[in-house]
């Protein structure tokens, strides 16, 4: 294949904006807010499904308590019946007068144990609402965090993006001056050889493949026209000649 020395040349800008390219995306894959945010995340699920198990702790607690108060007010409610008929003195038989009054000590025993319950069930309950409450706001400090991570990583995508759209122009400017048919040889080649398509010539070493010549390729090289695309013999990039090959 044959290409005019400048368009050769034209080919090694390609490539600087071609490696730009890359190190805008790369740069924007490996942003520190990334991990970040990925770190902040699995931490947030985590409190997330800790503060959803204390919810429903401090909720179960809540109908416990519930259905403890009624069960004391019941017997309440019975004990003072029983004392309303005591006091009353319309049971006058000793036997049935003793078993009322042995029916409200039991009530008031009963009572007291319930009153234990409620408290008990009570204590667990204030318990849940501190960690509820401790949750909560770790859960919003957790989000914060991310909240502001987001912002710094999307104001980075923003100047990134920036960068990539005006390089990208360029580079289709430049390329859209090198022959069709050299330009399709360099993509091939670049798509290959890990996104390095032509590299120059500098002090007889290819900076494609960091290998000097030897004397034979050196003297190949001299005796090609200058109208002659090369390929580097150990990585077969497409070798360009400058000013600096030190031919």
């Amino acid at each position: 294949m044959n290409a005019a020395p400048a368009d050769q040349i034209r080919l090694l800008d390609v490539q600087a904006l071609d490696v730009r390219l890359q190190q805008l995306a790369h740069k924007k894959k490996s942003l520190p807010e990334h991990a970040e945010i990925e770190s902040l995340t699995k931490d947030l699920t985590q409190l997330r499904d800790l503060l959803v198990a204390s919810t429903t702790e401090e909720s179960d607690c809540a109908r416990e308590q519930t259905k403890a108060e009624q069960d004391v007010d019941q017997v309440r409610q019975r004990a003072v019946r029983d004392q309303q008929r005591l006091d009353s003195g319309a049971v006058t038989s000793p036997k049935d007068l003793e078993n009322l009054q042995r029916e409200i000590a039991s009530l008031a025993k009963r009572q007291g144990d319930l009153e234990d319950v409620v408290l008990e069930v009570m204590e667990r309950r204030e318990s849940a609402q501190e960690r509820v409450a401790e949750l909560t706001e770790r859960v919003s400090s957790v989000q914060s965090k991310i909240d502001a991570a987001t912002g710094r990583r999307d104001a980075a995508f923003g100047e990134l993006d920036g960068e990539t759209a005006t390089v990208g122009k360029e580079r289709a400017v430049v390329a859209g001056s090198v022959p069709a048919d050299l330009l399709k040889l360099y993509d091939k080649l670049r798509e290959k050889e890990g996104g390095v398509g032509a590299a120059k010539l500098y002090q007889r070493r290819c900076e494609g493949c960091r290998l000097e010549l030897n004397i034979t390729e050196v003297n190949e090289v001299k005796a090609a026209s200058p109208d002659t695309v090369l390929r580097c013999e150990n990585c077969r990039r497409i070798l360009v000649r400058t000013s600096e090959s030190g031919l």
